[in-house]
């Protein structure tokens, strides 16, 4: 399926290398199609490689659409800080100023909790609850009066865990403060203004052009996933599809002055800086900004999102002051470890940056077993338990994507994982490699929570 022919296209010495490690992750973790892209020095480098679906393959190319997934996340910031300087919306104002008909599980969350909790990741509650309301514009208001029924699991405002649902809700405030329904708002605060015209919500406005089929491996084998759309009511958190020359428009504005490319202004430098400082840390080696996650390599500082729909992994990620920005769209669940080698090999290549290995710290068995249990989370168990002196990690997934009945993808097999630093911990095996974690603990120094995938799995037992 990988027409490797196209590699004598490519002139460029440094994007060559890139797309022969797309080739070779391709090969290795079974992706059937890729588009990657390198912006830098004001050039486009775009390439596709492999099929669009395996039932019906046509050829990857640098215009065909993918699911971005949760890049979808930093447009709905984006609009927000619109809604904010044209005085819609306070970051810092309860949403109920908003929403005054906010529920949630702890009522003293729901009277506190405010735009900047959400856009951090901070409210604290069970992020993970996907669903479908139908098509209809009420989709997602309906969505969001369901958050009532979702535990409160961490303190509001004190402790990062990757929150979709909190997104729902930056969402539904965009529709009640403009009075339209989120897509079309969407459109006219971030699509039209930076000219993003192959950019799209609905599947009626994907079909007249090229777009990739996400695909799930099992067995060894990848099988068409199935159902391609999103739900209506999960757009704010990712809904958009696009193509890497519409997220390379998209890259530019993040990465510029606040003007579009017509020269109008559509958000402050100011505004700009503020989504990308550092508000409080996330996992491993990254912070979070508002929406963004940041990370500082080499003394380069990178902003980046990834997004993942059924079937589809997308890795994002921009370096401002180097005017420099990487995109890799996948059809596969397994394109995730793609997007990450893709990525070090990218960065290396353009900017001269590299990242430190991890190293194992060399512990005995007593050190190791108060890691030992089980964590819980609203769509993955983890369990750990010492072998041969080693940590062993079994991750297994519960299904509920992209609806609550939704079975569950395969789970991946039994890794080893260590310590690199006290209560933080990585990977050592495919296809999670690399992965890091950290272990949360209470106020009484007991271990309360493993952060894996960037959600809290609280500790059983």
């Amino acid at each position: 399926m990988i027409d490797k022919n196209m590699l004598d296209n490519i002139s460029d010495p440094r994007f060559r290398r890139v797309c022969e490690e797309v080739i070779h992750g391709m090969e290795h973790f079974l992706v059937p199609g890729v588009a990657v892209g390198i912006f830098y020095e004001n050039k486009e480098h775009i390439a596709g490689f492999g099929v669009t679906s395996i039932e019906h393959p046509l050829p990857v190319t640098e215009d065909t659409l993918f699911q971005i997934g949760s890049n979808t996340k930093t447009y709905t910031a984006t609009a927000i800080m619109r809604l904010v300087e044209m005085g819609k919306l306070e970051l810092d104002a309860p949403l109920r100023t908003y929403l005054p008909n906010l529920q949630l599980a702890d009522e003293v969350v729901a009277a506190r909790v405010t735009m900047r909790h959400l856009l951090t990741h901070t409210g604290g509650w069970v992020g993970d609850y996907f669903n479908d309301f139908g098509p209809g514009e009420d989709a997602l208001a309906t969505m969001t009066a369901k958050l009532s029924d979702l535990p409160q699991l961490t303190p509001l405002g004190e402790v990062f865990s990757y929150n979709n649902s909190g997104f729902y809700l930056a969402g539904r405030v965009i529709e009640v403060v403009t009075g339209k329904n989120f897509e079309a708002a969407i459109k006219e605060l971030i699509f039209e203004p930076l000219g993003l015209t192959m950019s799209f919500f609905f599947a009626e406005d994907v079909i007249t052009h090229r777009f990739a089929v996400g695909h799930e491996v099992f067995d060894e084998q990848p099988k068409v996933a199935r159902p391609w759309a999103i739900p209506r009511a999960e757009a704010p958190i990712g809904g958009i599809v696009c193509n890497i020359k519409d997220i390379f428009q998209y890259a530019r504005f993040h990465m510029g002055d606040g003007t579009t490319p017509s020269g109008a202004r559509l958000l402050s430098s100011e505004s700009l800086n503020l989504m990308q400082t550092p508000m409080l840390s996330a996992t491993g080696i990254y912070m979070m900004g508002l929406s963004w996650f940041i990370e500082t390599a080499d003394d380069t500082k990178f902003i980046t999102h990834g997004g993942s729909t059924k079937g589809q992994k997308t890795d994002f990620t921009i370096a401002p002051a180097k005017g420099f920005a990487y995109a890799a769209f996948t059809n596969s669940d397994r394109g995730g470890q793609l997007c990450r080698d893709v990525f070090k090999v990218t960065a290396k290549e353009y900017l001269g940056v590299s990242w430190p290995e991890a190293v194992s710290l060399n512990l005995p068995e007593e050190r190791l077993t108060p890691y030992v249990g089980r964590y819980d989370s609203a769509r993955s168990v983890c369990d750990i338990h010492l072998q041969e002196g080693e940590l062993i990690l079994q991750l297994t997934y519960k299904g509920g994507f992209p609806t609550p009945d939704s079975p569950p993808q395969p789970s991946p097999p039994p890794v080893r994982i260590a310590l690199y630093e006290e209560d933080r911990m990585f990977v050592l095996d495919e296809p999670m490699k690399g992965t890091r974690g950290e272990f949360l603990r209470d106020s009484d120094n007991h271990i309360a929570w493993l952060r894996l995938g960037d959600r809290v799995h609280a500790r059983q037992g």
